[in-house]
């Protein structure tokens, strides 16, 4: 069993950062999300109504920024929608790569190096899947009249 701990670990600590990296950019429709079940719970809605209420907004938060996205016509714009939804998964990626650094290394400094570099990461990674996800737009800019 000591044998295989090595290759556990480094497969655990894989795994996790592929999911981190998969789930940066659903970092603001999950948090929109948890927020509205947290309120829907608090205001009477029950488990399962703060779950519906939960799913329903982040999905609702997710498509409208891919419709805004789709829609813009303007570069600036779609550059502002596109950090909207890259600023919470640098954040979210921050912190995870800080908690993560606080449990390996006793030095502040290289916790913050290595944060920095993760949320770096974290933020490119949303960045380049959320770009991806907008559909291109036609070729010369219109549409071609026939």
């Amino acid at each position: 069993m000591v044998i295989f701990a090595p290759f556990l670990i480094v497969a655990g600590i894989g795994f996790f950062c592929w999911l981190m990296f998969t789930l940066a950019v659903f970092a603001l429709p999950f948090a929109d999300g948890l927020y509205a079940g947290l309120w829907a719970f608090h205001t009477g809605a029950g488990v399962i109504g703060a779950l519906i209420v939960g799913i329903m907004t982040g999905i609702a938060t997710f498509a409208v920024g891919q419709i805004a996205l789709a829609c813009a016509p303007w570069i600036w714009l779609r550059g502002l929608i596109v950090l909207l939804y890259t600023v919470p998964a640098v954040i979210a990626g921050f912190s995870a790569t800080d908690g993560l650094a606080q449990m390996m290394m006793p030095s502040a400094v290289w916790q913050l190096f290595f944060s920095v570099i993760g949320a770096m990461a974290v933020g490119i990674t949303a960045f380049v899947r959320f770009t991806g996800m907008a559909p291109p737009e036609p070729a010369g800019g219109s549409i071609a009249r026939v």
